[in-house]
């Protein structure tokens, strides 16, 4: 391609509110351009990366026995109230109507499409396993974009989905698919960790998704570097110690103004964290409850209150923090609480560490007072006692005991056990050997690929620019000419280079020297090839690797081999 024809500019510095690195230069250096809060057009160069990333991701797909199909973008209400998820899913799946006043959805998910597939062209169990899989727009009303590509509006994503006789077919498929997205990453450059995640608004049996560790990730990973423990911090469970048992005693009143934070508290009484109670507020949105139910969450006051736990032990399709309204109306005082004296007006739901300490200091549900001596089953019956707490650096690992550490991710991928959650409400099933009818069994594996593109270039650049790896570059080969001079011997070159279908862009455009390798350096194409006089005088053309390295001079009948060999020997080298 030449320069001259390409549409999109370079900017010498980001729009104003481009928070990430990866999302400024993708905008300076012409690939995208940004529509709206989230909505992004994809400028040629941003383009030519996304079919490279597609081309990896349908060789993967095709190499673990998928077979590509295209399916709506829009969907009708009724298959989304079939599943359940009509009701179950928050504003973040985006609801219209068509003109005769029919409830359509945009499609974040193609669940409940293959499923409906599924039921019309499964019949036996001759008709599996299958796995089908796409490359298509989804669109998720998210409430926070961020970071560019990281986190949008309207995205593209490949979506696969493995059709199952049993769990145990499930169980292979999810392997191989565990397997090939190994494979993707690798291919496009990036570094991955695969870690345990929570089902969410997915359902199924369990879930793995592979983050791509960058601080500016929105999950927190909880890892062992010891045993190789890794979980995202939404399900990750940590050991813990039972406390040594006390005798209980009488509860005490004591005055505490102004301590209405653990930390105040501690500090009044003069004790530690792990001696007190600490009570988040939540309301939950529960299926078969018109409004939300109140929820009292306690842990000890040195952990904290992990929400996707409650929300997952409580069947909660939606949690949020309680206002004030709330606290007060079921009988608490927000900074100076506790379940003590609530009497049912809140699912009041303990961690096991509160519920196996005693004597503990907690809320006396009065200004300025606080209680000491608390025993859970004595003083207050809790409706469930189970694991609640977010785990930190520090905490034993539930596998070896070893110190966990967390850190920041980026999910680039997941891959879920859906069972037979949708095959049922679909109506999706097989005539099985036994001659009975049996529910189909589902996989569903997503990855994104704008947010891909994103990570990738989060983890590939410098302080002049992209650094692509060869196997998504826009283009293998960025070729500058310098001077009027040596024109003729540009266009040979690029013409040589496409004819042994090196994918090359031409800097056609008659642009200073400067200007030409700072938007060289800046797109991130992986080899630049430099004609000019004084190359061609010292007997051929300058290479330079865009990863680093001196320039160096190839002879010109070697420079289309030069090229060939550097992109065999390093396909993902940036």
């Amino acid at each position: 391609m030449r320069m001259s024809r390409l549409f999109g500019t370079t900017l010498r510095e980001a729009p104003g509110g481009a928070d990430a690195v990866s999302q400024q230069l993708l905008l300076r250096a012409g690939y995208l351009r940004q529509l709206g809060q989230g909505i992004f057009s994809y400028l040629p160069l941003g383009l030519r990366v996304i079919r490279r990333i597609e081309a990896v991701l349908r060789e993967e797909m095709d190499g673990a026995g998928g077979v590509e199909l295209s399916l709506p973008v829009v969907h009708p209400a009724e298959i989304w109230r079939q599943s359940g998820r009509w009701d179950s899913v928050g504003p973040e799946l985006a609801r219209l109507k068509d003109r005769r006043d029919r409830d359509l959805v945009l499609a974040m998910t193609h669940e409940e499409v293959v499923a409906t597939l599924a039921a019309t062209e499964t019949r036996s169990w001759r008709d599996l396993p299958r796995l089908v899989y796409q490359i298509q727009l989804k669109f998720r009303d998210d409430p926070r974009p961020r970071a560019g590509l990281v986190r949008a509006r309207e995205f593209t994503m490949k979506d696969a989905y493995s059709l199952d006789r049993d769990g145990a077919g499930l169980d292979v498929q999810y392997a191989r698919m565990h397997a090939a997205y190994t494979a993707i990453y690798d291919r496009c450059g990036l570094p991955s960790l695969a870690v345990g995640a929570d089902v969410g608004m997915m359902g199924g049996s369990g879930a793995h998704e592979f983050m791509y560790l960058t601080p500016i990730g929105e999950d927190t990973l909880v890892l062992c570097d010891h045993c190789g423990y890794a979980q995202n911090r939404q399900v990750a469970v940590v050991a813990t110690e039972t406390p040594p048992p006390e005798a209980m005693m009488d509860v005490e009143r004591v005055e505490t103004p102004g301590a209405s934070t653990i930390e105040l508290l501690t500090r009044a009484l003069g004790i530690p964290a792990e001696r007190t109670a600490k009570v988040v507020f939540l309301a939950a949105t529960v299926p078969g409850h018109r409004d939300a139910v109140p929820v009292v969450a306690v842990v000890r006051g040195d952990t904290d209150v992990n929400e996707t736990k409650v929300a997952n032990l409580l069947g909660a399709t939606d949690l949020r923090p309680m206002v004030d309204e709330e606290i007060t109306a079921i009988g608490c005082v927000a900074g100076y609480a506790s379940p003590v004296g609530l009497d049912g007006a809140a699912r009041v739901v303990v961690d096991p560490l509160v519920a196996g300490s005693q004597n503990l200091v907690a809320g006396a549900n009065e200004v300025d007072v606080h209680l000491r001596n608390v025993n859970v089953g004595r003083d207050f019956a809790p409706d469930v006692v189970a694991d609640i707490v977010a785990a930190k650096d520090g905490d034993p690992c539930s596998v070896c005991g070893s110190p966990v550490r967390t850190a920041r991710g980026v999910e680039v991928g997941n891959i879920f056990k859906l069972g037979t959650k949708y095959a049922v409400a679909m109506g999706a099933s097989y005539l099985g050997e036994d001659g009975q009818e049996h529910p189909v069994v589902m996989g569903s594996y997503g990855i994104g690929v704008g947010r891909l593109m994103a990570c990738v270039a989060e983890e590939h650049h410098d302080d002049r620019g992209l650094c692509w790896p060869a196997s998504i570059a826009p283009f293998a080969v960025h070729v500058c000419v310098i001077g009027d001079d040596v024109r003729d011997d540009a266009e040979a070159l690029y013409a040589e280079l496409a004819a042994a279908g090196i994918d090359a862009l031409l800097d056609d455009r008659g642009e200073r020297p400067g200007v030409q390798f700072a938007d060289a350096d800046l797109s991130g194409v992986p080899f630049r090839l430099v004609v000019s006089s004084r190359a061609r005088s010292a007997g051929g053309v300058e290479a330079r690797r865009r990863s680093g390295g001196d320039a160096l001079v190839v002879a010109r009948d070697a420079v289309v081999g030069w090229v060939r060999d550097e992109l065999v020997a390093a396909p993902t080298r940036r």
